[in-house]
C-alpha cells in the first residue's frame, strides 16, 4: 500500500479510501477515478495526486461521471494546478478504457459518446483480444476565429503566421482551438533542443490569451510527419497532447505542409491524425494502464 505523508493531513477520510487507476495515452499520464462512485473536491485532488515528489505523479485527473444529456459518459478533466480543462485527446480514450473495465459501457460497444467540456464526442474503441488498446476520436471540428479561441488580437478571420517576439524569441504562430485554445508555432531549430521550460510559461500567460493557451512547437520532418512538443496550460511539459498534436496537424494542412493524414512524433509515442480540411478532425492513439491502487 502506498503512503502520502504529506497529504494524509489534508484529504478526508473518504478520499483515503478513494480507488483510482493511473493510465496514459503516448506518455500523456492521469489518474483517474470512477466518478458514479465519488463526489469530492476534483481541484483539490488534482493538485495533489498529480504532485511528482508527493503524490502519484500524473498531469492531472480526469474522472467518469454521470452524462447530463443522452451520452454514455462525461469526462471531467483537471490540470495538475487544479484548473478544469475542456477536453483531452489522449486521456478521452484511457477514459473509455477505464470505463469499460469499471462496467459504466458494454465491452462490446462500438462507440461510446462521451460528454465534456468542448461537446459531445465519438471515441471508437480498437480492442485486441477483449482488451482496448487504442482508439479513434471525432474531436470536431476546429475553431479558427481568433475571437473564438479565444485570442485577443481584435480579428473576426482567422489568421495564419501571426507574429509574436516572446523573450527575444521570434514566432510565427498559427492559432487553432479544438475546445481548447493551442499557439502552434513550427521551427527550424530542433525541438528538443528548444527552451520550452522558459518559453511555455511566458507564452501560456501572455495577455493576448484571456483563457491561458498551450503551446506547441513544431519541426516539419515530410508530408506525412512532424515532430512537435508541447507546453499545456496549468500542467506544463507533457509527454504528449491529444488536442495539440490535432490543432498542429490542422494548422501544418492549412499552410499547405502536410496532407490529409499526418503521424505525429511526440516525446512519448506517436498519434495519428486525419483532417480533410473542412469537417472533424479525427485522432488515433494508444491506451495504456500503467497500474491501480487505493489512495491511503
Amino acid at each position: 500500500m502506498l503512503e502520502f505523508p504529506t497529504l494524509n493531513s489534508t484529504i478526508t477520510e473518504t478520499e483515503k479510501n478513494m480507488k483510482f487507476t493511473k493510465m496514459h495515452g503516448a506518455g500523456n499520464d492521469y489518474v483517474y477515478v470512477n466518478g458514479f462512485e465519488y463526489d469530492l473536491d476534483w481541484k483539490h485532488i488534482s493538485q495533489n495526486v498529480s504532485d511528482r515528489h508527493k503524490g502519484i505523479g500524473s498531469d492531472g485527473l480526469i474522472v467518469v461521471c454521470p452524462p447530463s444529456n443522452d451520452s454514455d459518459l462525461k469526462m471531467r478533466m483537471f490540470n495538475a494546478d487544479g484548473s478544469e480543462g475542456e477536453m483531452c485527446g489522449n486521456g478521452i480514450r484511457c477514459l473509455v478504457a477505464f470505463a469499460r473495465d469499471e462496467g459504466l459501457v458494454e465491452s462490446k460497444a462500438q462507440v461510446v459518446r462521451v460528454e465534456t467540456l468542448a461537446g459531445d464526442l465519438d471515441v471508437f474503441p480498437i480492442v485486441e483480444n477483449n482488451e482496448m488498446v487504442g482508439a479513434k476520436v471525432s474531436m470536431g471540428s476546429p475553431i479558427l476565429i481568433p475571437k473564438d479561441i479565444p485570442v485577443a488580437i481584435g480579428d473576426d478571420e482567422s489568421i495564419l503566421d501571426y507574429s509574436l517576439n516572446v523573450d527575444n524569441h521570434e514566432f510565427s504562430f498559427n492559432f487553432v482551438s479544438m475546445g481548447n485554445p493551442h499557439a502552434v508555432a513550427f521551427i527550424e531549430d530542433e525541438v528538443d533542443d528548444f527552451p520550452l521550460e522558459l518559453i511555455g510559461p511566458q507564452i501560456e500567460n501572455h495577455a493576448i490569451f484571456p483563457n491561458k493557451v498551450n503551446f506547441e512547437i513544431v519541426n516539419v520532418i515530410g508530408p506525412s510527419e512532424l515532430k512537435m512538443r508541447v507546453w499545456e496550460r496549468g500542467s506544463g511539459i507533457t509527454m504528449a497532447c491529444g488536442t495539440g498534436a490535432c490543432a498542429v496537424a490542422v494548422a501544418a494542412h492549412l499552410k499547405g505542409i502536410t496532407t490529409d493524414a499526418v503521424d505525429l512524433r511526440l516525446p512519448g509515442g506517436d498519434l495519428k491524425v486525419r483532417w480533410d480540411g473542412v469537417g472533424e478532425v479525427e485522432l488515433e492513439g494508444p491506451v495504456e494502464t500503467v497500474y491501480r491502487g487505493l489512495l491511503d
